[in-house]
């Protein structure tokens, strides 16, 4: 493999979700390791500004429209990555529902509602993981992370398809890992908690999240919502040969949320649930 330890030089990475959040802040943390970044999502304008941030700091960037709930357009992805770029070393499965609305009542959850949060969140790491595990197991070497939620280990109240499937994509990561380590492709998961990534979302997001953020710091050990690097740094490591010997991991960075039982549960003894849906 080109470089050394803890480098990404000559590394071909694709990134579901690249275009705000997470997947922007590990797209930019990875090609200033040396990566060359392929960028996947649904909207192409964040897309096309991310890929600009990618070469400003010396890597090469693929912009690919995708819907990951669209097999061939999963599939799609991974050939145009494969005839543009020669290789995949690793696909980050990132792509997922960011959440403004209010939950609802579980009597009000839509046959669409349930669809929709499964297979973005869900379905769509299958399908990528999926599209590119042939490549990879003929290649004999291969990396593949996904990306979970801390909300995949803890119940919270009327959030029925994004907590499901959290937690289905850290099973996910297991049967992947112990499925593919014959051919020598490691297969991983980051847990975030709380992560500030205000500056890469829409502006009416950013509105909405801010008005939790004083609330959410009081559910994190440390005092502070995370950063986007504090996820760049963890994506950096598995996607780098210091973590060649590892495989089938849940690498949590929550800021001690999980570890102290203070995860976003949606439960408090002194707010009614009707106040909690309100």
């Amino acid at each position: 493999m080109n470089g050394g330890k803890g480098t990404l030089e000559g590394k071909v990475i694709v990134i579901t979700g690249g275009g705000t959040g997470l997947g922007r802040s590990m797209a930019y943390r990875l090609a200033e390791e040396g990566a060359d970044i392929v960028l996947a999502a649904r909207r192409v304008p964040p897309l096309e500004e991310t890929a600009a941030g990618v070469r400003q700091r010396g890597g090469k960037a693929l912009v690919v429209p995708t819907d990951v709930t669209d097999t061939a357009q999963v599939n799609r992805l991974i050939e145009k990555t494969l005839s543009e770029m020669g290789k995949i070393d690793v696909l980050i499965n990132n792509a997922g529902i960011v959440r403004g609305e209010r939950p609802k009542a579980m009597w009000d959850i839509t046959d669409e509602d349930w669809r929709t949060g499964i297979d973005v969140n869900l379905s769509g790491a299958f399908y990528g993981c999926r599209a590119v595990s042939k490549y990879f197991a003929d290649r004999k070497s291969g990396n593949l992370i996904l990306v979970a939620s801390g909300e995949g280990f803890r119940g919270q109240r009327n959030s029925f398809m994004y907590n499901t499937a959290k937690a289905g994509v850290v099973n996910l990561t297991r049967v992947l890992a112990l499925t593919l380590a014959e051919y020598n492709v490691r297969v991983n998961c980051i847990v975030p908690g709380f992560v500030d990534t205000y500056e890469y979302q829409p502006e009416d997001y950013q509105k909405v999240m801010a008005e939790r953020r004083a609330a959410r710091k009081l559910f994190v050990p440390v005092g502070n919502p995370g950063q986007p690097d504090d996820i760049g740094y963890v994506a950096l490591f598995l996607c780098s040969d210091a973590s060649d010997y590892i495989s089938g991991g849940c690498f949590i960075s929550d800021g001690g949320g999980l570890a102290g039982g203070f995860a976003t549960t949606g439960y408090a003894p002194n707010v009614s649930l009707k106040e909690g849906m309100a």
